[in-house]
């Protein structure tokens, strides 16, 4: 957007509703009538011909922006990630114990990560680890769905699974 004397077209078409009539002005009278009524000429289409322009305080627009973005912010939903942790042989009330927690989890809103860590040689049950997993998210499929199938990464496998939205 380009304001006052950073407008380069030598005729410019004026809206708004401070202008006693809308229409064709040359720029040197649109800076004219902007100047008269203390206010910034802007250019709000300059690809149009002649370009669009209009007469408004150009500071308390940028606020206003800046305030609405700030709002929007304020406004967007964050993404919680809680993360819960297997080994590949958890026994059943430790698995039950952690599924509690997860649907706790997803009914307030978290995403949740489940993963199954293996250490030294516990890395030859990975099968054990993604059947783990795929249980885990079978369970809690009425509270969330599975974002992606289970993957090793490393020493880990890892599984995210997001609450299901309420209507």
């Amino acid at each position: 957007m380009r304001i006052n004397e950073e407008i380069t077209a030598s005729q410019v078409r004026l809206v708004g509703e401070n202008i006693p009539e809308q229409g064709v002005y040359s720029l040197r009278d649109a800076l004219r009538m902007a100047d008269e009524q203390e206010l910034d000429l802007v250019e709000i289409s300059a690809k149009a011909d002649p370009p669009v322009c209009r007469i408004m305080d150009y500071q308390k627009y940028l606020y206003q922006q800046k305030k609405k973005a700030k709002e929007m912010k304020a406004n967007a939903a964050k993404i919680v990630i809680k993360e819960i942790r297997f080994g590949p042989n958890t026994d059943e009330h430790d698995f039950q114990f952690k599924l509690k927690h997860a649907q706790e989890f997803l009914q307030e809103g978290s995403k949740v990560k489940a993963s199954v860590f293996f250490k030294g040689r516990s890395i030859v049950y990975a099968d054990h680890g993604e059947k783990l997993l795929l249980r885990f998210a079978v369970e809690l499929e009425e509270y969330g769905r599975a974002e992606q199938m289970p993957k090793l990464e490393g020493k880990r496998m890892i599984m995210m699974i997001a609450p299901i939205k309420k209507k």
